[in-house]
């Protein structure tokens, strides 16, 4: 395989086991690096003796999202494919996607279908993806899109690193959108790929819907003041107002934002501007 799965992890040890189990049933068998969050469980003992041919990182503390840009640092391979703790990939879709890669040299990251549950329901995003409004360019292999889900996406490990891969102010949630925004900056190419597929069973270990829109309203407002023109940063302002703990959030944030603003290129913009 040419290709490693990352997965960040925290205080999951039985999900991560269950995917851990699927991913090992792959063939061939890709390399695997866990990055565990600072787990308070058995998680990092757990896989070690289970899974002896899975590389462990551990830090020390909960960095977010951002743990697995060191796994992505970490991985040899030129292609990498993301995992969340509850979910897998199908058997041959890796070595699908590295044909899509190696064919498609601008393509910089590839966004799978992603079968959510033991029923196999498409998750609604992919119907968002297969029909995005950007379109499908003669040299592309999919649907250009500006957005996926992490769980079930493989990028090209140069691509990620030129784009800087996941910021780590946000820590956690809307993640995807600014990496989007990022790689497209940098010149590559996002795709939906109907044809590959991975598997997502949510994990009942979970914070509330509530917490995690408040924290995506959050992230959202601070992608915008590192990435959007001025006029859309105002309008945050109204966001902000109707959800005092994000604006605070994002208030003790806002300095970060500032230092790591970079307008997007006008490309880039219009196709923001075409999808909304």
């Amino acid at each position: 395989m040419r290709t490693t799965v990352v997965i960040a992890t925290r205080d999951r040890a039985d999900d991560l086991t269950r995917t851990l189990t699927h991913l090992r049933d792959l063939i061939p068998l890709p390399p695997v690096i866990v990055v565990d969050n600072g787990s308070r469980d058995d998680t990092t003992s757990r896989v070690r003796h289970r899974f002896p041919g899975v590389r462990v990182i551990r830090l020390p503390e909960n960095v977010g999202m951002a743990a697995r840009n060191l796994g992505v640092e970490a991985a040899d391979t030129p292609y990498v494919a993301f995992c969340d703790d509850d979910s897998w990939w199908e058997q041959g879709a890796l070595t699908r996607a590295e044909v899509v890669l190696d064919a498609y040299p601008r393509v910089g990251l590839v966004a799978a279908t992603t079968l959510v549950g033991p029923e196999c329901r498409r998750d609604p995003v992919c119907e968002e993806m297969a029909t995005s409004p950007l379109g499908t360019a003669p040299d592309l292999p999919g649907p250009r899109v500006l957005g996926f889900l992490a769980c079930s996406s493989v990028v090209r490990r140069s691509a990620f690193l030129d784009a800087g891969g996941f910021n780590p102010l946000l820590h956690f949630g809307a993640e995807e959108k600014l990496l989007a925004y990022d790689l497209a900056a940098r010149g590559w190419e996002l795709c939906y790929v109907d044809r590959l597929r991975a598997h997502h069973h949510p994990s009942t270990v979970r914070p509330s819907a509530g917490w995690r829109r408040r924290i995506e309203r959050r992230n959202n407002v601070l992608i915008t003041w590192m990435r959007r023109p001025l006029a859309d940063c105002a309008r945050t302002a109204a966001i902000v107002l109707r959800d005092p703990l994000a604006a605070a959030g994002a208030l003790r944030r806002l300095p970060g934002a500032l230092r790591s603003r970079r307008p997007l290129p006008a490309h880039v913009e219009a196709q923001i501007r075409e999808l909304a």
